[in-house]
């Protein structure tokens, strides 16, 4: 049986919550038991710059959500565990994707996008306060999946566009370079990709709403509490659709509880009574791990050594792929032979007229000369038969044929000289 691999990570900008746990560590950890499957795990502190500008929460986030995966059952001689930033090769591959993705794909980011409209909406210049970081944060998490090659990234619904821009990212560089890049695939568990918070938004350190994972258990019960219901009284039915309390318990219930606690619902159940239930199942599930968790937060070196073993195996992999890519690329050693190399292009130089295919969908060709100069520009044309008869105008009646198609010259792009053209067409191998 094939191998798949997973990979997944979670930004060190807060304390772990229930919806990092359901959403992302337990799936993920499950899916590192099969026998089938490599696994990736990463903290991403690269990320957490973009809008974190205080280090001893940096750390102190790292410290916590590696205690987390660990304790929720994540074995670091299975799996590659390891810190976003120890791997130098992820910058040097998110600048390569930054060479071949269009601008306009970052541009529909929705974190970029949020932020601009937020700014619109105030009256504010619309990229006021947007750091370059969020404007690239999806490119750099298109290393972070692309540098391993991974088959498989766990995310919730809202990350969706995330791996569909990794995929583009990594479709346009083999398309330019050779296939050096597996084309990932979002996994999504649709009942627990998005927990609602303590205010029914999504749970998220964004909106300050979140329950810490391994928060004590009177913690726990008090903030549970706090989850904002209806004002409907013992007795009165009461909706599942919108109810953040069953959203929340469904993420941890199997089918007969939740059909059970449906069923409570339907019949009036109060809402204290409610969240007691929600309580006690989550703390059923969690009691067991936060004893784990407490005890590898009082050992922060064990985990910093178990980090460093999981770079030295991650950077196993990235080292000898960005050397390949380096190559690919055109990043090589100026050593022997290169000059002959150059001198056999040289003699062997021709004119170039070739037809391709643009981000816009449109079809163009392009007349080169030997030297590799630019002397004619096509516009764009619907399909590719239309380019294709023009260029075969060009290649049988010369210069003559561009007077059948001025309309289809960019002479911005290059102002048409008849004699540069005429010479370049006679060059053509």
């Amino acid at each position: 049986m094939a191998t798949t691999r997973f990979l997944t990570g979670i930004t060190t900008s807060g304390t772990p919550h229930l919806g990092n746990y359901v959403g992302s560590i337990r799936p993920s950890v499950r899916a590192s038991l099969a026998s089938n499957v490599e696994s990736f795990y990463f903290l991403a502190d690269y990320h957490a710059l973009i809008k974190i500008d205080e280090p001893a929460r940096i750390q102190r986030s790292t410290l916590e959500i590696a205690a987390s995966w660990l304790a929720c059952g994540l074995d670091p001689a299975k799996v590659v565990f390891y810190r976003q930033s120890d791997i130098p090769e992820i910058p040097e591959l998110t600048w390569f994707f930054s060479c071949v993705l269009g601008k306009g794909v970052l541009n529909r980011a929705h974190a970029y996008k949020a932020a601009v409209d937020k700014n619109t909406a105030a009256g504010n210049d619309p990229d006021a306060d947007v750091n370059v970081g969020l404007f690239m944060y999806p490119v750099l998490m298109g290393a972070d999946i692309l540098m391993f090659n991974a088959h498989k990234v766990p995310v919730g619904r809202d990350q969706i566009q995330h791996i569909e821009m990794a995929r583009d990212m990594g479709a346009s560089f083999n398309h330019l370079y050779g296939e050096h890049f597996v084309l990932p695939e979002a996994v999504i568990e649709d009942n627990v990709a998005t927990l609602p918070g303590l205010d029914g938004r999504k749970m998220s350190k964004s909106y300050d709403n979140t329950i810490p994972l391994f928060a004590s258990r009177e913690q726990l019960k008090k903030l549970i509490g706090g989850i904002v219901t209806d004002s409907k009284a013992p007795g009165e039915p009461k909706s599942t659709e919108g109810s953040a309390l069953f959203q929340i318990y469904q993420a941890f219930a199997d089918e007969a509880e939740t059909a059970a606690f449906a069923k409570a619902f339907a019949e009036g159940i109060a809402w204290g009574d409610a969240k007691q239930m929600l309580f006690e199942r989550i703390d059923r599930e969690i009691a067991p791990l936060r004893d784990k968790y407490q005890a590898l937060m009082a050992e922060p070196q064990r985990i910093e050594e178990i980090l460093l073993a999981g770079a030295a195996k991650a950077r196993a992999q990235a080292t000898p792929l960005m050397r390949t890519l380096r190559h690919a690329v055109g990043l090589r050693p100026l050593g022997a032979g290169v000059q002959e190399a150059v001198t056999k292009a040289a003699k062997a130089a021709t004119a170039t007229l070739k037809q391709y295919r643009e981000k816009d969908g449109k079809f163009y060709f392009k007349l080169l000369n030997a030297e590799g100069v630019l002397v004619l520009q096509s516009t764009g044309f619907d399909n590719p038969k239309a380019a294709g008869q023009r260029i075969a105008a060009l290649r049988a009646e010369g210069v003559s044929a561009l007077a059948g198609m001025a309309a289809q010259v960019d002479v911005a792009a290059v102002a048409v000289n008849e004699a540069a053209v005429a010479e370049a067409l006679g060059q053509l191998g």
